[in-house]
């Protein structure tokens, strides 16, 4: 098993964040390019938002896939695979220009995307220590949140300067440099053991994760928290494209910046569970991330951004610790009980939109501040209830033993 802080750890840890890098990259891309998009093939915000949406739902929905077909074909050769596809995809994506087919070929690298995130915890669950584990886990989400703002800057500036086509094709190269250096560096997987691809074992492992209430609460932290997180960034940027800011393109990108306070909040996830209970550290970053929104009403500029800084570190603090509880928690089947767990969080990035909708078309930011504020209630009093779930079974086993 990998212990932390190796020459193996760091070679794994870094092969894993630069995958991480290009993943998210990709996916995040036309984020900032979404009033551009709306307005040169003018449709609806909402619509255009859909260049982002359809690939997180392909995402979201193929995790369901590759985590329990890497538990048969091993770990790295799927990540390497559907790697290889989604560059192949930014690549065809630089060279149409039709809206319809922009979806479909976004749909179909939604489904590449999904490879490496829903095998990467996987992977460190069978080769590294529990110890390495919660380190890496943290390191790795910082690289998902490194890629989240690389994507929007690519996207941003490039299609300001040249074009949405061009801001693909540098993708392309881009994301081709990330995949050599993930080859080069991580380390063959060794502590695997082959499963055969059985559906109803599938189905049956996915009933025992959903009907465990100790991993069931942390897929809806996750998946909620995503849920208003992301669209917040969505309607973000209308509202700044729009009067009294009219903002461009390459400035709506550097908004993506603000992720950079998550990269923190991930990275130092595992020192401060250390100390807290990870249940408790998830409802921390809730109550951080709801402060944060509130921020936003302020209304200026500056608010905006402060206010978007702590939402993003609150938010990824929660999510680190979630994703690295659902991890160790699942004493079987660790794939599928991760893939649960980012089918809940991409699907919510999903479907967010069309929450958050009504409430930005009937009172503007107001509205999505408001809307954004009940969920994360929910989320929040989920953490609470898993803290005190987990704190009843440890004083029974205390008791017992």
């Amino acid at each position: 098993m990998i212990e932390a802080g190796t020459s193996q750890f760091w070679r794994a840890t870094m092969a894993l964040c630069i995958g991480s890098f290009m993943v998210f990259a990709n996916l995040y891309i036309t984020h900032p390019l979404l009033p551009m998009l709306a307005e040169e093939f003018e449709i609806s915000p909402l619509l255009a938002s859909w260049s982002l949406t359809v690939t997180t739902l392909t995402l979201g929905l193929s995790l369901l896939v590759f985590g329990p077909l890497s538990d048969a074909l091993g770990r790295t050769r799927l990540m390497l695979m559907t790697m290889c596809g989604a560059v192949l995809c930014s690549f065809v994506l630089s060279q149409i220009s039709d809206f319809r087919w922009l979806l479909f070929w976004r749909a179909l690298q939604g489904i590449c995307l999904a490879g490496l995130p829903a095998i990467a915890i996987a992977y460190m669950g069978d080769e590294f220590t529990k110890k390495g584990l919660i380190a890496a886990v943290g390191l790795y989400i910082s690289g998902n949140t490194l890629g989240g703002i690389g994507g929007r800057l690519i996207g941003g500036f490039a299609g300001e300067l040249f074009g949405w086509q061009e801001a693909f094709a540098l993708m392309t190269f881009i994301s081709f440099f990330c995949l050599c250096l993930f080859v080069w560096l991580l380390p063959p997987s060794e502590n695997f053991s082959a499963r055969k691809v059985v559906p109803t074992q599938m189905m049956t492992d996915a009933y025992h994760h959903l009907s465990n209430p100790l991993l069931l609460l942390a897929y809806i932290v996750g998946g909620l928290n995503f849920f208003i997180f992301i669209n917040q960034y969505s309607y973000a940027t209308f509202l700044l494209a729009d009067e009294p800011y009219y903002l461009s393109a390459g400035v709506l990108g550097l908004l993506f910046l603000t992720y950079l306070s998550g990269t923190v909040g991930a990275a130092f996830s595992g020192r401060i569970a250390k100390n807290i209970p990870q249940p408790l550290v998830m409802a921390m970053g809730i109550i951080i991330l709801m402060a944060g929104t509130l921020l936003t009403l302020q209304g200026s500029l500056w608010a905006i951004i402060l206010g978007f800084l702590v939402s993003a570190f609150g938010f990824f603090l929660a999510h680190s610790c979630a994703s690295s509880w659902v991890s160790h928690t699942a004493l079987h089947a660790r794939a599928t009980a991760s893939s649960i767990y980012l089918l809940f969080y991409y699907l919510g990035a999903s479907s967010g939109g069309f929450y958050l909708d009504p409430f930005w078309h009937s009172w503007g930011w107001d509205g999505v501040v408001f809307g954004s504020l009940v969920v994360l209630l929910i989320t929040l009093l989920s953490s609470l209830m898993l803290y005190y779930k987990t704190s009843v079974k440890l004083e029974r086993c205390a008791a017992g033993g």
